[in-house]
């Protein structure tokens, strides 16, 4: 038995050793914003915040996650960036989205007002297989508008 903080909220859990942050937050926590795409760390659609750092949450253990805070795009629900990627259209299918809103969210947290070089490199570790990056670019650098 462990406890993890997710959102602010702890939840105390019965996970085996091996089991990924992902599959935990999605199956027994029920929160399903957090997608699983490649389920090997490559695409970041399973990006969640650990302590305010951007991680994979497919490829991290969630024994290993310990009393670090987890903030998944539930707990970004009222971030201003939300309704920035709404306005800037910076979504198509929308599956990666929630993990593109994570990163963005860590961006903008240690520098309000990203270059557009910035976002690029801070949002690398994001893909989206619709070609949406011109309006995720937008997106992030109009959050504050």
């Amino acid at each position: 038995m462990s406890d993890l903080i997710v959102n602010g909220q702890r939840y105390a859990l019965d996970a085996q050793v091996g089991r990924s942050l992902a599959s935990v937050l999605r199956e027994d926590i029920g929160l399903i914003g957090t997608k699983i795409a490649c389920n090997e760390g490559h695409c970041g659609a399973c990006t969640v915040l650990l302590d305010g750092v951007p991680t994979l949450s497919c490829i991290t253990l969630v024994h290993t996650v310990g009393e670090r805070e987890v903030t998944t795009i539930e707990g970004l629900r009222d971030h201003p960036l939300v309704e920035s990627f709404v306005r800037a259209d910076a979504l198509q299918c929308g599956f990666c989205t929630p993990g593109q809103i994570v990163s963005a969210s860590a961006l903008v947290e240690a520098n309000p007002h990203p270059s557009r070089e910035e976002v690029r490199h801070a949002m690398a570790g994001n893909i989206c297989r619709c070609g949406a990056y011109p309006k995720i670019e937008e997106a992030v650098l109009t959050w504050q508008d």
